[in-house]
């Protein structure tokens, strides 16, 4: 799969600098994931906690390179309102899946999966088998 035709990655936190964070850390675990679009959507429009349906849409549509979307949730209502969004179905870019995986492990996977060119289920796939992640 070329660069231009990889799957995008969205992660959704209650919180922007969470969100962010864990973009930032998967990236820098990737390699520097330069070629994996992410965007992280957290919080709401005006900096407070909470999710947003408008930063989830956008942040789709900017990493949306036509092999799908990813999106991981952290808790709750991000879920929610990801469900909302796909089941309105014009709100989100073709190909956009809500991801059942830890949000942190589940991210690192998801990217290092796009990373290395795999398709919208591998990414799927590699992301949900973090919620078997070991620590001890």
């Amino acid at each position: 799969m070329s660069d231009d035709k990889r799957v995008g990655i969205v992660l959704v936190s209650h919180s922007a600098e969470v969100a962010a964070s864990v973009a930032e850390l998967a990236k820098s675990l990737a390699g520097g994931g330069t070629s994996v679009p992410v965007a992280p959507a957290g919080g709401t429009e005006d900096g407070g906690l909470g999710t947003s349906s408008e930063l989830i849409a956008a942040a789709a549509a900017a990493v949306d390179r036509g092999a799908g979307v990813a999106v991981l949730t952290d808790l709750g209502s991000a879920v929610l309102t990801v469900k909302a969004l796909l089941a309105e179905g014009d709100e989100l870019p073709d190909g956009t899946r809500l991801v059942d995986a830890p949000f942190v492990e589940g991210a690192i996977a998801a990217v290092v999966t796009a990373a290395a060119g795999a398709d919208l289920a591998a990414v799927q796939a590699a992301a949900e088998e973090a919620y078997s992640y070991r620590k001890v």
